[in-house]
């Protein structure tokens, strides 16, 4: 029995034009999330500024609490934001199902990276930790432009992708700030700009 794959271009580009006119038509689902995300990140990384500058009298061990904090907030809201969407009926398209799926996946890379470095410094000691931490603006940055770059290959949106090279670009230039207080507060701009901002009108057109 001849079991040879017939290649069909055809059929492959038409699938990939439904899955990007699907992705126009439908609005991202989740983006409450993106926005979440980003405020509460944004702020904690506002407190660790504050903190690194010397704006508040708090030691350097302070910033360990705030990203903590910060971290209980979010999955606190990830779990009332996951249930909501369960309890909404809404049209689950291809492109939404492959953009779910690279955020997802940017959610539990950023938390493997996370644990990878806590492991690290436990096997190295705390001046590993320091200089791993110190990169990890910029790690997670790659990884928002890689899911941003996802979503607008979907929905073939150049504002996507315009936000998927800034979040890319935002890497390196985080890194020049290593070392700097002021590496927090450019952190937490990009945060702002590049995840909360995009993730609340993003909210707004599911809305309208």
């Amino acid at each position: 029995m001849n079991t040879e794959k017939i290649e069909d271009p055809a059929a492959d580009i038409a699938w990939m034009r439904r899955i990007a006119e699907e992705g126009q038509q439908t609005p991202m689902q989740g983006a409450s999330i993106l926005f979440g995300a980003g405020l509460i990140y944004g702020i904690g990384s506002l407190g660790h500024w504050a903190v690194a500058s010397g704006l508040v009298g708090l030691d350097m061990e302070a910033v360990n609490y705030i990203w903590l904090a910060a971290t209980l907030t979010f999955f606190a809201m990830l779990i009332l934001v996951l249930r909501h969407l369960g309890r909404t009926r809404t049209v689950v398209t291809s492109a939404g199902r492959a953009s779910g799926t690279a955020w997802a996946s940017v959610g539990w890379g950023i938390f493997a990276l996370a644990l990878s470095m806590f492991v690290l410094s436990w096997r190295m000691g705390g001046e590993a930790a320091m200089v791993t931490l110190a990169l990890m603006p910029s790690m997670i940055m790659v990884f928002y432009g890689s899911g941003w770059a996802v979503t607008a290959a979907m929905q073939r949106s150049k504002p996507l992708w315009a936000l998927a090279i800034a979040s890319f670009a935002a890497a390196p230039l985080l890194a020049v700030l290593v070392g700097q207080a002021e590496q927090y507060l450019a952190y937490a701009a990009a945060l702002f700009l590049l995840m909360g901002l995009p993730g609340f009108l993003m909210m707004r057109a599911a809305r309208g």
